[in-house]
């Protein structure tokens, strides 16, 4: 079987994040911060070596743990935007443009869409047009989930903060592929996904905050502290992390940021290798191509003209035993850009486990699907 998926989620995880995972089932699987006791103390202390681990790979000030991406999303979004304008790209996620919708019906927020008017980045001047005298926040995909088109966050980012405008950057795709630095960068609000670009399991998200950022709950439940009051108490991080944290999954993200902090060069280089060969062997295809040569983060989207991008998936995945993704992504604004609202697209996602004989199999087999067809 041939994985390329990654996007969605990476497949194959490295050992130091299986044994992180192990490690919390048989040594802390106590409660983290709801009792006083050894066994609870001790989990919560490696619960917190997580959140330096975090700070330090962001520079940023403060973690939220959430149950994923979506919710880190949704946490910034819904806790932040009110009476307000918002400004999003095109680029968008679904856990950013529904929210943002519900936000319209039910907060008297407003929200404009930035279209990228250059191939393969979005900038400034995409952005800037859209800004009113009431935008609170700026939200910003930084590498897109559907083709890897890329967004300048620091220039974005560098720029809202000369308008005190907060800036939420959904990291999701980007997240160990990319250094940050969110006080250089200007971000004021970074979501992660650790079960893709960090090699880490699925069930924890993290919203990273630079600086003070009053955010409301959208949460509400036991937090181990202030328990005889029935409001929230204001402290982060306990003021958004009710409910009791998931620690295997928070124990697997340290080891997934370790991991990529060791290999980060190695992963860098196999994802623009692994791309830019896909590119540069299918743009000889009479295929359709949606990502710029220039990005080369390992995600990489693309058309064989006349058949539905979910019909081709369906037949890597029956006959060749190779796994894409096809449809639209989760990023109807994205599909409309493209122009691929009747078709999808397929994505081709790598990870560093990939190899080039994978990649020269499915180069292969698109030739053959083009020649049943047909088409060359």
């Amino acid at each position: 079987m041939i994985y390329f998926d990654n996007s969605a989620s990476t497949l194959i995880k490295p050992k130091c994040v299986q044994r992180a995972i192990a490690n919390a089932m048989m040594f802390y699987s106590a409660n983290p911060g709801r009792s006083g006791h050894k066994e609870a103390i001790k989990t919560a202390l490696e619960i917190e070596k997580v959140r330096e681990k975090i700070l330090n790979h962001t520079n940023g000030d403060s973690v939220i743990f959430t149950d994923g991406c979506t919710h880190a999303l949704n946490q910034a979004i819904l806790g932040y935007a009110k009476d307000c304008h918002v400004v999003c790209t095109e680029n968008e996620h679904n856990s950013v443009l529904r929210p943002l919708e519900h936000l319209s019906k039910t907060k008297n927020v407003t929200y404009s869409i930035a279209k990228q008017k250059n191939k393969g980045f979005l900038e400034w001047n995409d952005i800037q047009p859209h800004i009113k005298e009431n935008t609170k926040l700026v939200i910003c995909n930084h590498i897109s989930n559907v083709n890897g088109d890329i967004a300048k966050v620091e220039e974005i980012g560098q720029k809202l903060q000369e308008k005190n405008i907060a800036f939420l950057v959904d990291g999701a795709q980007s997240g160990g592929h990319f250094k940050y630095d969110m006080k250089r960068m200007g971000i004021s609000m970074l979501a992660l996904a650790p079960h893709k670009g960090f090699y880490s399991a699925q069930g924890a998200g993290a919203l990273v905050l630079n600086g003070e950022v009053p955010l409301e709950p959208i949460l509400f439940g036991g937090t181990g502290t202030n328990s005889l009051e029935l409001v929230q108490p204001k402290e982060y991080p306990e003021r958004l992390e009710s409910g009791t944290l998931n620690t295997p999954a928070i124990l697997a993200f340290g080891a997934g940021i370790d991991f990529v902090e060791e290999n980060f060069d190695a992963i860098k280089e196999k994802m623009e290798d692994l791309t830019t060969y896909l590119h540069y062997e299918l743009s000889k295809l009479p295929v359709e191509i949606y990502t710029a040569t220039d990005n080369t983060f390992g995600v990489f989207a693309f058309n064989i003209p006349s058949i539905s991008s979910n019909e081709v998936a369906n037949l890597l995945n029956e006959k060749y035993d190779i796994c894409v993704r096809s449809g639209y992504h989760c990023a109807p604004k994205k599909h409309e850009a493209l122009g691929t609202l009747n078709s999808g697209a397929i994505r081709v996602s790598f990870s560093l486990f990939n190899t080039f004989a994978e990649v020269e199999r499915l180069i292969g087999i698109v030739r053959h699907i083009l020649k049943e067809k047909k088409l060359i």
